[in-house]
């Protein structure tokens, strides 16, 4: 039956399409005939009137054309209608302020939020399109910042063991299989990253999911530097140790800071135009803080060199991506220098024999990791999967998690977590991560709390696109 009613409905979207093509064709070739006709008839009369030209036909040709053949504009989006979304509960989660509105109304125009309020004080203008989901939650897109499912998975380099200049952007497949299950979870951003084989495996990219087009999904390139600082590059080759692998990589940032101040002083006219080095170009782009770098960097004695090597001595803008294995005891080291911890795919330590050993820890106790940040001051916790290491559609399930495991949600910590707390690590904030005016209009309803296991999403909108709705969709997850 399920076979059937598939060939069926690819006939019949066949059979639409070309009646589309034929209509348009017929309409075309008889506006052609009909101008050809008018136009000598018109002058040859001595008409004292211009005769109309091909474009003013072919638009009075076009607004008779039956309404199957014209494009459809859907509220929200760019050059459609305006929409106005009515709900019990808005998640707002900005950085500063209140962070959720109790009956509240957004309304959308052009792919942005151009208001968003409580329903009794922010008027719905008249033409707007009205779409109220009842008792239903809506919150912000979620941002995962650790993937490796944005096209083609995990790439490593693994001739040297620096390549900031390898670019996963050329492998990107906007709308792939694991992506379309991703976005029916609420996630609508991603950093798709290369693998961790290496020290440095190159620049990330920040793109959307749930578009089917490279231009309309991608939100930044690069969208970051991978560092890995131990683990899985101590095994290149022969096998490393740690000690090398730091004077290398500290070498390569040395190179790298050096290279991009010499551009940074031709462009100010303060010295010659350096020769150009594309395997160290991104390194103008963090030394002129428009991209960070993520960093690979797990147990205690790497996360301090994550913070002293590349936050303190070089002042580039960094965060610790994992952060497990005793991390959390530099936590409040990190937030004097300002790093934000991304937390994953691990989200709790179990007490092994070694993980007790190097950290001292409670042999009887299983840590949350995120809650182990947050005990020691950390207000800048963020969750990501390392898809698909976690499924991609789970990122929502590592704020669970965190929670049942101590991690501190009444002023919405958790839903931060998820959304604005990843956008400001990012450097993406204006654009995305809170429902505010003047953002994208990434929005996702649910039938409840994001950290609760039992909550669903509904439907999902990205910059005012519905991409996922399950009144219309097969449920995804």
């Amino acid at each position: 039956m399920v076979r059937t009613t598939t060939i069926t409905w690819r006939g019949a979207r066949f059979a639409f399409q070309a009646g589309l093509l034929a209509a348009t064709a017929i309409a075309t070739f008889a506006l052609s005939r009909a101008a050809t006709a008018i136009e000598p008839a018109m002058l040859a009369a001595g008409d004292s009137k211009a005769a109309p030209s091909m474009d003013e036909l072919f638009k009075e040709a076009k607004a008779k054309l039956p309404e199957a053949t014209k494009p459809m504009i859907v509220a929200g989006e760019k050059g459609g209608p305006g929409l106005a979304i009515k709900t019990r509960k808005a998640l707002t989660v900005p950085l500063q302020g209140e962070q959720y509105i109790d009956n509240a109304v957004v309304i959308v125009k052009d792919g942005k939020i151009e208001a968003i309020g409580p329903a009794r004080t922010t008027p719905i203008p008249a033409w707007y399109e009205v779409v109220d989901v009842g008792d239903q939650w809506i919150m912000p897109g979620m941002i995962d910042l650790h993937s490796h499912v944005g096209g083609t998975f995990d790439i490593n380099e693994m001739v040297y063991l620096t390549n900031p200049g390898l670019r996963v952007s050329s492998s990107v497949i906007p709308h792939n299989d694991a992506l379309k299950t991703t976005v029916a979870s609420g996630v609508t951003t991603i950093l798709f990253i290369p693998g961790s084989g290496v020290n440095v495996g190159g620049q990330g990219i920040l793109f959307k999911i749930g578009l089917d087009h490279f231009e309309d999904a991608l939100v930044r390139d690069p969208g970051s530097m991978k560092l890995a600082q131990a683990g899985n590059p101590e095994s290149w080759t022969v096998g490393i140790g740690r000690s090398f692998m730091n004077w290398n990589t500290h070498a390569m940032f040395e190179r790298g800071m050096l290279y991009a101040q010499l551009w940074e002083n031709f462009e100010k006219g303060k010295g010659p135009r350096p020769e150009r080095n594309f395997d160290l170009d991104i390194f103008r782009a963090l030394l002129s803080k428009k991209t960070q770098i993520s960093t690979h960097t797990q147990i205690y004695q790497v996360v301090m060199t994550t913070l002293t090597m590349v936050r303190k001595e070089f002042g580039i803008d960094v965060y610790i991506d994992h952060g497990e294995m005793a991390g959390y005891k530099l936590a409040g080291f990190a937030k004097e220098l300002g790093v934000n911890a991304i937390i994953g795919p691990r989200v709790i330590e179990v007490p092994t024999r070694q993980f007790i050993n190097w950290t001292g820890s409670n042999p009887e106790a299983i840590l949350g990791i995120a809650a182990e940040y947050q005990k020691r001051g950390m207000t800048m916790i963020g969750f990501n999967t390392d898809a698909p290491v976690i499924p991609p559609e789970e990122l929502f399930l590592q704020a669970g998690m965190a929670a049942r495991y101590g991690f501190e949600y009444a002023n919405l910590e958790t839903v931060r977590g998820l959304t604005i707390v990843p956008a400001v690590t990012a450097g993406i904030a204006n654009r995305v991560g809170s429902l505010e005016v003047g953002k994208d209009a990434d929005i996702v309803v649910m039938t409840g709390d994001p950290a609760d296991a039992r909550s669903h999403v509904e439907k999902v909108l990205i910059n005012g696109k519905h991409v996922y709705d399950t009144s219309k969709d097969r449920r995804r997850f």
